[in-house]
């Protein structure tokens, strides 16, 4: 349906205007929200631009919705944050639960460790440096609450790293004074390190040198058994 009226001008033109159902009937039906593709998205828009950087308009952009459909499909910008967090760790940071899975030797499993992070952090692929190592280590007074959620992701990290370690010494792998939560720590740190200077723009190379040195020192102590 067609809806004329008179515009008040000098010259007295008609506009013609369509009525609302026409606009609704002319736009067409709007795509399927895709939530696991809108996650990705936002993963990586926050992994680019960390969580303070990335702005509700960069969000928006980056998954081509308003701010009012953000709001009602993940209800806030730190909510939006914990899911994207939660994608990243079952997609692309799952390999390190995988590897320590997988590899019998303990050694082995967290040498692939320093060495597929190495690649990973360096890769074309996704932004640089790991989503989760080195986010949020400070932050605005509002924001401690994500802070504190991503450091219990970190620490969760480290607690896997030493049921590993514990599992090596239990296998005869490791000595059994190996200092379990020294050791985890260690892991971790180089994990973390290799992830600043990957942001700082170290190539794949650079990164598996600082790997290599760790995974001597790894083949290092078990030899000390």
């Amino acid at each position: 349906m067609i809806v004329p009226y008179i515009c008040a001008s000098d010259n007295s033109r008609v506009t013609i205007v369509k009525n609302a159902e026409s606009v609704k009937r002319a736009r067409g039906r709007p795509r399927a929200f895709d939530r696991q593709h809108a996650l990705e998205t936002a993963a990586r828009t926050f992994w680019r631009l960390g969580y303070e950087g990335a702005s509700i308009a960069d969000l928006t952009m980056a998954l081509g919705i308003t701010p009012q459909s953000l709001y009602a499909a993940f209800t806030s910008k730190a909510d939006l944050y914990r899911e994207a967090l939660a994608w990243y760790r079952s997609d692309p940071g799952a390999n390190t639960a995988r590897t320590l899975a997988e590899e019998k030797d303990v050694i082995v499993a967290l040498s692939r460790v320093l060495t597929d992070s190495a690649a990973a952090f360096s890769g074309d692929e996704t932004p640089p440096g790991c989503m989760i190592s080195t986010a949020i280590l400070t932050c605005a007074e509002e924001n401690q609450p994500i802070a504190d959620h991503v450091a219990a992701l970190r620490s969760g990290a480290l607690k896997m790293f030493e049921q590993r370690i514990r599992g090596g010494i239990k296998e005869g792998q490791l000595a059994a004074d190996t200092n379990i939560e020294g050791l985890a720590r260690f892991i971790g740190a180089i994990v973390q390190g290799m992830s600043v200077q990957a942001r700082d723009g170290a190539k794949t190379d650079e990164l598996s040198a600082i790997a290599d040195q760790a995974v001597e020192y790894l083949r290092t102590i078990a030899a000390k058994k």
